[in-house]
């Protein structure tokens, strides 16, 4: 008698952990796919992420260089397509430096990469009123260390939508 008890125990907590149907697949007869929890949601279209993920905000520089390299170029050509198809963004282009050289040069040599890169997203056809640049010289790196790969992700402009 003792086994029959918990043999039906047994059942009733077998039947309590199966998951019940909810009312479209009742309806319907079909399940959905449960979603992928893992997955990266999209990011905000016409936001910073999407620049980010999506097209590039950055483009980098040569050690004392402010011209725009090829790759720079692409990247730009990108973001002003970008821009177009959403019209109300206006963003700030921020020159920085590595950390090599005076405070004073840097905050120069930022605001030579920063206008060229505004300079060249006006030439594309991106009004000039809906782009805005200031120079962080080398007051805020990317990367730590003095070391020439540091260096190199630290002489850059970044397109921050405002």
């Amino acid at each position: 008698m003792l086994g029959r008890w918990v043999a039906v125990i047994g059942v009733v907590f077998v039947l309590a952990a199966c998951e019940t149907a909810d009312q479209e697949t009742l309806e319907t007869g079909a399940a959905q796919p449960a979603p992928d929890s893992f997955a990266p949601a999209a990011p905000p279209p016409g936001s910073q992420e999407e620049l980010a993920q999506r097209i590039g905000d950055r483009v980098f520089f040569g050690f004392d260089r402010f011209d725009l390299t090829p790759e720079a170029r692409a990247t730009l050509d990108r973001q002003a397509e970008w821009m177009r198809r959403y019209p109300n963004i206006t963003v700030t282009i921020e020159g920085h430096a590595d950390e090599r050289g005076t405070r004073e040069y840097n905050i120069g040599l930022g605001h030579r990469r920063a206008s060229a890169v505004r300079s060249y997203l006006i030439a594309l056809g991106v009004p000039a009123s809906r782009v805005d640049s200031t120079s962080y010289g080398k007051e805020r790196p990317a990367v730590l260390g003095s070391t020439e790969s540091a260096w190199a992700q630290n002489r850059r402009a970044v397109t921050v939508v405002n």
